[in-house]
């Protein structure tokens, strides 16, 4: 096992800070990582989808929990893991925030969760081919992001599209057709779980809970970039 010198529980005093203790886990495993906090690595993640977002969220000292804040909320910077295959492939869709489905009225992008959890990011990705077990996925070198003025106006344009149906009471009719870089689609634990929203003749139904995800294409542009960057 790879030894490491992390400051566990502390909450990072500056980016610069944050950024070398995400550098300094570059290269190991999710099992080394784990087994240095004393936190089981589950065998699939089947039930636990969030896992390994919550583990780097405790080696690095992320400090929001579940409020709807970026993550480290005194420097602004949300923390997002990348799954990719070897061949620095994007393999999954990236989950920004829950997407509210009622009570829309008066929101604006400004001041939208999209916008909050998206001014700047600590992408970490991760080596996390499906074969890999999962204390063998590999931790890659991270990078930190803010979206340039056509990255911003493309999000803002998703949203907008996107939050419109919904205040208009066509939830039901958004796909994952709909969106350039951003997508609305369920996110629940189970089909049993139902949130309220309203058709578009303004009448209550229950239909499941969406998040809004970042498209793998949009990812993937983020990545490559650094790659050549670096």
């Amino acid at each position: 096992m790879i030894l490491l010198s992390i400051i566990y529980v502390l909450t990072p005093e500056s980016e610069q800070q944050l950024i070398q203790t995400a550098q300094r886990l570059s290269g190991i495993t999710l099992g080394d990582l784990a087994a240095q906090l004393g936190i089981a690595v589950p065998e699939n993640l089947n039930k636990e989808k969030g896992w390994i977002g919550l583990l780097l969220e405790r080696a690095l000292g992320a400090s929001a929990g579940s409020k709807p804040l970026p993550d480290f909320p005194e420097l602004g910077i949300e923390l997002k893991t990348l799954p990719i295959d070897r061949d620095a492939k994007v393999l999954e869709t990236t989950f920004v925030s829950v997407a509210p489905l009622t009570g829309m009225s008066g929101v604006t992008w400004q001041t939208s969760h999209v916008k909050n959890k998206m001014a700047k990011v600590l992408w970490v990705p991760i080596i996390s081919e499906r074969q890999l077990p999962v204390a063998e996925r590999l931790i890659c070198t991270p990078f930190l992001w803010q979206p340039n003025p056509e990255e911003e106006a493309l999000l803002q344009a998703d949203w907008q599209e996107l939050t419109d149906m919904i205040v208009l009471g066509e939830v039901e009719k958004i796909n994952g057709k709909y969106g350039e870089v951003l997508q609305l689609r369920p996110k629940a634990a189970n089909s049993k779980a139902k949130t309220k929203a309203f058709d578009k003749n303004g009448r209550p139904f229950q239909t499941l809970p969406r998040g809004f995800y970042l498209k793998t294409g949009f990812t993937q542009q983020l990545l490559n970039r650094h790659l050549r960057v670096n």
